[in-house]
């Protein structure tokens, strides 16, 4: 297990102004408007989803833990499905930092149920080094393999490629694909994000938008290596 490394951060870095309540609350105030007037449009961004055309995907055939799986299976039989594709290098003891971060905090799932909805994990990884993986670094979602598939490529996440946060709809046999996003588009789906950015250094990134003086290292430094995880989650 690695250990974080907060050397490239000043000890003291410089820290808010100290205002009375009065000053305080009235800034508050002031944010808070800007606050609420991105969730009305967040509001909106989602309503706008809601209405997107969709495109009948072909009936493809992944892996799954017990043998082959059909991409409608993977819905359980419900009508919504979120599937992330998490980048793989086959042979690779561990893989991408980012994905394996990202994964390990849907541990909780089973409220999706009453929404009709399901989210997996698909993968270009054969399915026996894809379960060995989900094992080492104690990951709770369900996973495929698409590695005798074109399913990734098909849907934004190609062999040795980057990952991809797809939606699908279900009606009877036929499955659409509904919403796609990539990069910093799955943010959205995250609470690791919105937490950091409530704090008063935030994300602690190089080039982001901070007072000066506050602390700031190498985009992505902080995050925790699949070594990292395996070591809190893993039940090797």
């Amino acid at each position: 297990m690695t250990t974080t490394d907060l050397s490239h951060y000043d000890p003291a870095p410089a820290i808010p102004p100290v205002v009375d309540q009065a000053t305080w609350q009235a800034e508050l105030d002031a944010l808070r408007r800007r606050e609420k007037a991105a969730t009305r449009e967040l509001d909106a961004i989602a309503a706008q989803r809601r209405r997107l055309p969709m495109v009948k995907m072909p009936d493809y055939t992944l892996e799954g833990a017990f043998g082959p799986v059909r991409l409608v299976d993977l819905f359980d039989g419900k009508h919504q499905l979120i599937v992330y594709s998490h980048m793989w290098h086959p042979g690779d003891e561990y893989q991408c930092g980012g994905c394996t971060f990202f994964t390990s905090q849907f541990t909780r799932l089973e409220f999706l149920g009453a929404y009709d909805a399901r989210f997996v994990i698909v993968t270009q990884g054969s399915i026996d080094e894809a379960l060995a993986y989900r094992h080492r670094v104690g990951n709770q979602m369900s996973w495929y393999s698409t590695a005798n598939s074109t399913f990734g490529a098909d849907v934004g996440a190609p062999p040795h490629a980057g990952f991809a946060l797809n939606v699908f709809l279900r009606d009877g046999e036929d499955v659409y694909r509904t919403w796609h996003t990539d990069g910093r588009g799955v943010e959205q789906v995250s609470h690791v994000f919105p937490l950091l950015d409530v704090l008063p250094f935030g994300r602690r990134e190089e080039g982001e938008d901070s007072p000066a003086g506050w602390p700031q290292g190498e985009t992505f430094g902080d995050w925790p290596e699949p070594q990292d995880i395996a070591g809190w989650y893993g039940d090797a």
